[in-house]
């Protein structure tokens, strides 16, 4: 079943494989067809391009999608997202540090690091931790369908610090992708949030998809009525008046479910930019206080998201195994001196 599985947690560099485009029809715009209109003014696509963009929904008119035969009218406003040629490129090898936490002749645990890119991508085709394995090793395994990521079977977002498995065999691949596939990996994150949430723990059970308003980010659908099922599981592990320590645990893996989920109930994740967690959510006006979370900003200049734990049986051996990795010096930071505040404000 390795080839119908689908890698967890897209990295946000691959939503720029799109070209965006952007239209507000004139007042005195006659009827068109909307695929003789885009082919008409993208430079370099053709009708096929266009109509291939339609039907997979990377057109949309007025926040929804059409097919190739509508007719755009006035004051209609449409946004497209072309696929970018796809670049086949050999992975080069490259002499990176690896945080290895575990490794046998089957497979190894890697901590990565906040900022370091998963794989070669559109904008990062190296300095990535794909390109320090292929130096760490001779050959690594592909998934069918992951052409130019070797030994991947899952993925976290480049500012996500955390745990990763990778394979070092192709039946260590096929199996974990299978226990990835059945939900059967046990993964922890700890997060830090804005606000406190009501209740100690809880379940988010929303769709999560691509954002009609923004095809860049991810959003929730509690209806059930876009996007693909995923589940989260959450407990508060420390309140900290304005903001949340928070544990999740993922029963699916969707591209930045952890991030959507949370926004969605309204606890977006601390500095997380994309999903509005980079701004005062709660808190007082006071310019002490301003200064207060600018400071912080600075010192996790990211989302706080760390992968903290990964568990899951041995491909090979069977054995139940399990690894933590603690958390990274920026998000210690930055929970001690919330912990400090909540100290001396009280």
């Amino acid at each position: 079943m390795a080839e119908e599985f689908e890698l967890e947690n897209f990295d946000e560099e691959e939503v720029e494989l799109f070209e965006h485009y952007s239209f507000n029809i004139d007042k005195k715009q006659s009827l068109l067809r909307i695929d003789k209109f885009l082919t008409d003014r993208i430079a370099n696509s053709t009708r096929n391009k266009v109509q291939v963009a339609i039907d997979n929904g990377h057109v949309l008119v007025n926040g929804k999608t059409v097919k190739s035969n509508y007719k755009i009218k006035p004051l209609d406003e449409i946004k497209v997202f072309l696929e970018k040629p796809v670049m086949h490129s050999e992975v080069l090898p490259e002499e990176i540090p690896l945080d290895i936490i575990f490794e046998d002749e089957y497979l190894l645990i890697i901590n990565k690091p906040a900022g370091m890119v998963v794989h070669p991508a559109h904008g990062n085709w190296t300095g990535t931790l794909v390109n320090g394995l292929v130096h760490y090793f001779n050959q690594l395994p592909e998934l069918p369908g992951n052409s130019g990521r070797p030994g991947l079977v899952h993925r976290i977002d480049k500012d996500t610090s955390g745990l990763l498995v990778i394979a070092k065999s192709e039946t260590a691949m096929t199996d974990l992708a299978n226990q990835f596939f059945h939900h059967t990996i046990d993964r922890t994150y700890i997060a830090l949030v804005w606000g406190e949430p009501q209740e100690d723990e809880g379940t988010i059970n929303a769709h999560v998809g691509r954002s009609a308003k923004d095809r860049k980010v991810m959003a929730a659908f509690p209806d059930g009525s876009e996007g693909k099922h995923a589940i989260t599981h959450y407990s508060v592990m420390k309140r900290l008046r304005y903001v949340s320590l928070i544990q999740c645990n993922l029963e699916t893996g969707r591209t930045h479910q952890i991030r959507a989920h949370m926004k969605h109930i309204g606890h977006p994740l601390f500095n997380d930019a994309m999903y509005g967690g980079d701004k005062i959510r709660k808190g007082t006006q006071f310019s002490k206080y301003k200064s207060f979370i600018d400071n912080c900003f600075k010192i996790i200049p990211r989302q706080a998201l760390h992968a903290k734990s990964l568990g899951f049986v041995h491909p090979i051996t069977k054995e139940r195994m399990y690894f933590e990795a603690p958390l990274p010096e920026d998000f210690r930071a930055v929970l001690e001196k919330w912990e400090q505040y909540v100290i001396y404000e009280n």
